[in-house]
This record gives C-alpha cells, sequence and structure tokens, in this order.
C-alpha cells in the first residue's frame, strides 16, 4: 500500500506520487475528504478545481447533522518567488471548457497522514509547498495550513522568502444545491487588517476566515461565473455555479516557516482555544497546537483498535469518518445518557444516517475499532425511534420532517448487530433493558406492520411490500417507479426474521423467559426456507418467492442476495446447496470491488452506471457491483467450504481493496462500481458499509 510513518507521530501515511495522478483528468478524479464529527465536512480532488457541488474547504452542520451548509469550495493560491515570478497553485474548470489556472501541473505529490490530506507543490528548484488541511473535531472550523520546504542544497534566491496570496470562493447554500449569482448581490463583509467575516444575505450563517498577524487581507468583492462541476454534469445535473471573491489574503512566507488560514461558522469561533478565530499573535501556535490535537486523537482511535497491520490501521482511520455525534439527540431511555449520542452517516458526501446501513456497518465501524461504546450509544438510539416494531430506515435531512420507516430489513439487521454486540462485550444489560422493545418488534411483524410486513402463518415466512415502496436494500426509485420492487418474500428477509427469531429464544433463555414462541416460529421458517427457496434446475437461491402474494411465482433472477441470507443463517442450506450457489455466484457475480446485483446473462442488466438519475438507478441494482457485499460474502464461504483457507480467500478479495484506497475517494472505499469492465468505482467515493466490512475481512 505504499504506507509510511514519518513526521506525523505513528500515524499511517498513504503517499501517491505525482505519477499516479499526472493528468487533469486523473488528478481530478482523486478526492480526499476530512470529516468533524458532527456531520460537517471538507472535501476536493487533488488538483483543486471543484467538481462537485458537495466539494468545499467548509462544509459546516451548524444545527442538525443532517443539514449541511456549504460556505466555502476553496481556495486559489499563488506563490510569488523573490525574483518576481509568480506560480499558480490552483486549478478551476469553467463552463466554456477553460481550465484556468493550471496550478495542478505543480503538483508534485500528495499524502494521507492520518486522515490529515497533504498537497506537495514544486515552486522552484529545491524549493516546494506543503499544504495541509484538517478540521476541528467538533466544530465547524477548517484549518489550511502551508509550510515552505527549502532542500539544503537550494540556492540562496530559492531560499528567500515567498508571498503567499489566498483567495477564498465563497457560497452559501444547502450542500446539495449550486449558487446562482447576481451583479447586483453583494456579500455583507466586515474586516480587518488579517481577517474578515463574509455574509450573503441578513439570514446566511456568517463565514469568518482569519490568517495570522503577518498577513494582509485585501478586499475586492467580485463574483467568478460558471464554474464548472464536471461530475454533476455527468450524472445530468445542474453543474454550473458562481461564486463570490470578498478579496484575498497575502503573507510572506520564509523556508521553514507556517502560514495558516483558519475558516469557521461565525459563531463557532468560540470553540477555538487561544487567538485561531482572532488572529492574534499567536496565531501560527494555535494552529499548530489544533494540528496536535487531531494528530493525537487519530492516534488513540489506532491505540483502541488495536491494529495489527497497515491495512487495518487505514481502514480503523477511515471507519471514524462515519461515526458521528447526533445533533439534536434523539429520545433515550432513562439512564441512556451515559452513552454517546451518535449516529452513522451512510456515505460522502450526498448521505446522511439510515437504519439498515447503520445497522450493516456497526460491528465492522465500531466493535472492530474499539469502540463498544459507540456501538452502545447506536443500538440505544436505533431502539428509541422504534414505532410498530420497526426502526426507521431514513433520518430527513431537514429537522423537523418526518422520519422515513420504509424498509423490511432494517430493524432485522439491528438483531444481527445487536448479536455482535453482546458476543463483542457480554453485555447483558443492555440485553435486559431493551428485551421489551426487542419482543414487541417481533409481535408487530407476527400480526403485520406497515407496508405489507408480515409473517404467513402457512409457511413461517416474513413477506412484504405495497404498492409504490421499495423495502429492501434494492431501493432505487425513480418518481412512482420502483425500480426493484422484490415485493413478496426475499431471500434475505426470511434469513434475517429466522436468525432474530433464533437470537431472541437464546436471549430469552438467558433471561429466563420462555423461549418457546420464537422457536417454533424459527422451525416453521426453516422447514419452509429449504423446500420453497431453492432453485435445482440452475442450483442456486430463488431471490423472491410468492412474487407480489401470488403464491408459487418465483423471481429467479440470480442475485447477490442469496449470500447474505447464507452468511446470516448458514443453517438454512445444506452444505451442496450452499456450495453449489456460492461457486454460481463466484461465476456469474463477483468481481474485484465487490458482487454485481444481477448476473450478465440476465435482459435486464446494466453494466454500466452512469448518464441521469433515472439511467443511474435503473442500474444501481441491475448489475452495478457493492463492495459491501464482501463481507457477506466471504462469511457464507467460511460456513459451506470449512476446509478452505479462508486467510487465502480474505486475502484474495482483500486486494482489489486495499488498491483501490488509492484511487477515487484516497483512503476509503467507495459506495459501488461498474458491473462491467472496466469496473470504474462509482456513487459516493466514501461509504460506511463498504470500509465497515472491508475492516471485517481484514480482522478475519
Amino acid at each position: 500500500m505504499d504506507e509510511r510513518r514519518d513526521d506525523v507521530g505513528g500515524l499511517p501515511t498513504l503517499a501517491l506520487a505525482a505519477e499516479a495522478f499526472g493528468g487533469l483528468d486523473d488528478a481530478l478524479s482523486h478526492e480526499w475528504l476530512v470529516a468533524n464529527g458532527i456531520g460537517g465536512y471538507a472535501m476536493g480532488t487533488l488538483a483543486g478545481a471543484t467538481t462537485r457541488c458537495y466539494h468545499g474547504y467548509l462544509i459546516a452542520a451548524p444545527r442538525t447533522t443532517q443539514e449541511r451548509v456549504a460556505l466555502v469550495t476553496k481556495l486559489d493560491e499563488w506563490a510569488t518567488l523573490s525574483d518576481g515570478q509568480q506560480i499558480a497553485l490552483g486549478t478551476n474548470e469553467y463552463a466554456d471548457g477553460t481550465i484556468d489556472p493550471r496550478g495542478f501541473e505543480r503538483l508534485a505529490g500528495f499524502a494521507l497522514e492520518g486522515l490529515i490530506p497533504c498537497f506537495s507543490f514544486r515552486l522552484a528548484d529545491g524549493l516546494a509547498l506543503e499544504k495541509r488541511l484538517w478540521m476541528e473535531h467538533g466544530a465547524n472550523v477548517t484549518f489550511v495550513q502551508y509550510r515552505l520546504v527549502s532542500a539544503p542544497e537550494a540556492t540562496g534566491a530559492a531560499r528567500a522568502p515567498i508571498t503567499l496570496r489566498l483567495q477564498p470562493y465563497l457560497v452559501w447554500r444547502d450542500h446539495h444545491a449550486s449558487q446562482q449569482g447576481n451583479p447586483d448581490w453583494r456579500f455583507a463583509v466586515e474586516s480587518g487588517p488579517n481577517w474578515c467575516v463574509a455574509r450573503a444575505t441578513p439570514s446566511a450563517d456568517a463565514c469568518r476566515l482569519t490568517a495570522g498577524p503577518a498577513a494582509r487581507f485585501t478586499a475586492s468583492g467580485e463574483w467568478y461565473w460558471h464554474v464548472e462541476h464536471r461530475v454533476e454534469r455527468s450524472r445530468g445535473l445542474a453543474s454550473q455555479e458562481d461564486v463570490y471573491v470578498a478579496g484575498d489574503f497575502s503573507v510572506a512566507l520564509a523556508s521553514g516557516e507556517t502560514a495558516s488560514l483558519t475558516l469557521s461558522v461565525d459563531d463557532a469561533s468560540g470553540a477555538l482555544p487561544g487567538d485561531a478565530a482572532t488572529g492574534g499573535a499567536d496565531h501560527e501556535s494555535v494552529v499548530a497546537q489544533a494540528l496536535g490535537r487531531e494528530r493525537a486523537r487519530q492516534r488513540r482511535l489506532l491505540a483502541s483498535a488495536h491494529a495489527p497491520d497497515e491495512l487495518t490501521r487505514r481502514l480503523t482511520l477511515a471507519a471514524d469518518q462515519f461515526i458521528v455525534a447526533r445533533r439534536p439527540a434523539p429520545p433515550e431511555p432513562p439512564g441512556a445518557g451515559d452513552d454517546p449520542s451518535v449516529t452513522v452517516i451512510a456515505g460522502y458526501p450526498w448521505f446522511t444516517d439510515w437504519g439498515r446501513d447503520t445497522m450493516i456497518a456497526l460491528p465492522g465501524l465500531t466493535l472492530a475499532t474499539g469502540r463498544a461504546a459507540e456501538a452502545r450509544g447506536l443500538l440505544r438510539g436505533f431502539v428509541a425511534y422504534m414505532s410498530q416494531g420497526m426502526i426507521p430506515n431514513r433520518f430527513p435531512d431537514h429537522a423537523g420532517d418526518a422520519l422515513a420507516y420504509n424498509t423490511a430489513d432494517a430493524t432485522l439487521w439491528l438483531f444481527i448487530a445487536l448479536d455482535a454486540y453482546l458476543n463483542a462485550t457480554q453485555d447483558w444489560p443492555l440485553l435486559h433493558e431493551l428485551f421489551a422493545a426487542l419482543d414487541s418488534s417481533i409481535d408487530w411483524h407476527i400480526r403485520g406492520t406497515r407496508y405489507g410486513i408480515g409473517v404467513d402463518a402457512g409457511d413461517g415466512l416474513l413477506h412484504a411490500g405495497a404498492p409504490g415502496i421499495q423495502l429492501t436494500w434494492m431501493d432505487a426509485k425513480v418518481g412512482d417507479w420502483v425500480v426493484t420492487p422484490r415485493w413478496g418474500k426475499p431471500v434475505e428477509i426470511c434469513a434475517l426474521w429466522y436468525r432474530a427469531l433464533r437470537l431472541m429464544a437464546g436471549w430469552a433463555e438467558r433471561l429466563e423467559r420462555d423461549p418457546t414462541p420464537y422457536a417454533s416460529l424459527a422451525a416453521q421458517a426453516r422447514a419452509s426456507f429449504s423446500t420453497r427457496f431453492w432453485r435445482a434446475t440452475g442450483g442456486y437461491f430463488y431471490d423472491v418467492i410468492d412474487v407480489a402474494g401470488n403464491y408459487g411465482q418465483m423471481d429467479a433472477a440470480l442475485r447477490p442476495n442469496q449470500v447474505l441470507a447464507l452468511a446470516v443463517a448458514p443453517e438454512l442450506a445444506s452444505p451442496q446447496q450452499a456450495q453449489s450457489a456460492l461457486a454460481v455466484v463466484e461465476r456469474e457475480l463477483l468481481i474485484p470491488l465487490g458482487l454485481r446485483t444481477l448476473a450478465p446473462d440476465d435482459p435486464a442488466f446494466h453494466g454500466l452506471y452512469g448518464g441521469d438519475q433515472r439511467s443511474r438507478d435503473t442500474a444501481y441494482h441491475q448489475g452495478t457491483a457493492w463492495p459491501w457485499l464482501l463481507g457477506a460474502y466471504t462469511q457464507a464461504r467460511a460456513h459451506a467450504f470449512p476446509d478452505e483457507d479462508a486467510a487465502a480467500t480474505r486475502a484474495r478479495l482483500l486486494a482489489p481493496l486495499q488498491a483501490h484506497l488509492r484511487a477515487a475517494g484516497v483512503g476509503s472505499i467507495s459506495e459501488i462500481a461498474w458491473g462491467a469492465a472496466p469496473f470504474t468505482p462509482d456513487g459516493c467515493p466514501a461509504q460506511a458499509w463498504s470500509v465497515a466490512e472491508a475492516l471485517r475481512l481484514a480482522r478475519g
């Protein structure tokens, strides 16, 4: 993985030489991500140009975890050498195709020092500039630090001070949107010698930008029109944005010195120690202390995880970006205040927190990283939102909007996550506390809850479905069209239901309660599963039976959901069935970065993921591959092939994921990949369950 440890105090550093992203397109396709632990983030490309509306140096979450506001999309930078030569370090792409300036040509290397991006720019022979960017954990504050580096053999002229000029691009909008300027609209700007506070409108969040006392702020106040976001264009979305430039900061920088700019939501400045927000004499010292705090925090994460190797260390740090403090806190049972009130961002940049994703990712994100307290808080928090026996599928982007409960599987995955937590911690008091809610959930599923979710008394299997509603993880929907409705009895839903019943029977025994009702239902479901789901002619399992309530109508599409069933409840299949099904899956669905969602010979197969929303959603679960499924695939193989070299299997599956850490979202794992060659990673460049399941794989 070409990781190294040097001056970052034991943090793993993933370094990319310029050859890894030599051209503009490559430099724009590599992205970096920084998160602040409360829902805010910073994100961009190695080239510096913004290719998404989600790119920005300060995407803040000033009120709730889900509601994120873009304030600063980037900084353009210029370095003026002692001989007067001016070197552009930034890059912009405009709607007419213009690339100006072309600072990416000066990028000599990029590294992730732990989770901190570090850019290296060539200025002249023996003279380089390093740029680091991070956020204050728990605050809507971003630090950008520059350091001038001279080689010992550099000439005297090269070692002379340079002048660094920084130009922030300002917006104020939802991070899903884009800003359209107006010649008659000016941001209200208050400024001092080395700082400014900009506010787009009287009701907007104010953005404070502060440099050290040696810097000078020069006001300008102008619009830069038609910045192009090429990724949004490729997704069929609005791709042009106008950004406001309030002015620029300039500062002289000598060899070995640092100069920093602090970006914050103005009311967050009180969260900063010292004078990082006021630009006083200790500004650089305070920023250096902030850098030290963040490095120390990351070292603590690694120490708690007891990560055995470099890959696990890297994934442990990636996992941290998805665990965020929930604001406002949910209603909680008595005594729950002792647990961290956290949630999981399903993916950066556009997802919020989803019940299904959280429960699937919980073992990898928390238990594999030594964060059992957060796991406990997550389980308690989601149970607090249980309604009609169901936890929410999704939390809304805006406070006050209704929660969505359209999920047949999120609640069942909670049983799996709780089992993993209990096995790891032996925290039986938590089981005692939650058991009544779990029992109520089982009861709701037996008598029927929302969206046709309920038990078929005839075979004991769980059915689910309602017109126009997507209920399983294959949940793409375009308007009123549910692309893969899977209405009926989906294979993994029935396996999850069986496993939940078996767990409840065991838990009831531990709590000295009657396990018989759960055990009887589980026995009925197991007998029905083994006779009804097996498709002998294909040597694999039906994806859905009794489609749309029509008894005996089977969906024979070859999909990976049977792998989930074999992973969570291997006893539902005979060894011969499991081995046959996994052989078919490996032959037809396995690609380097995951499992396809549909076999290539199916008429509905879409191997390429792209185009507008409809095109992308059409392909989303009709051939597109998902890395997170590799965790279940490995688990199922371990059960089906007990004599197989499990370590060799894990190494084979991890190798492409390890290489992928150097592409797309550097240091993280993408949401999806194309189902056909060249198997391009796509979707969110950092996805919680992709990282979580890779961690489970790496941990063995």
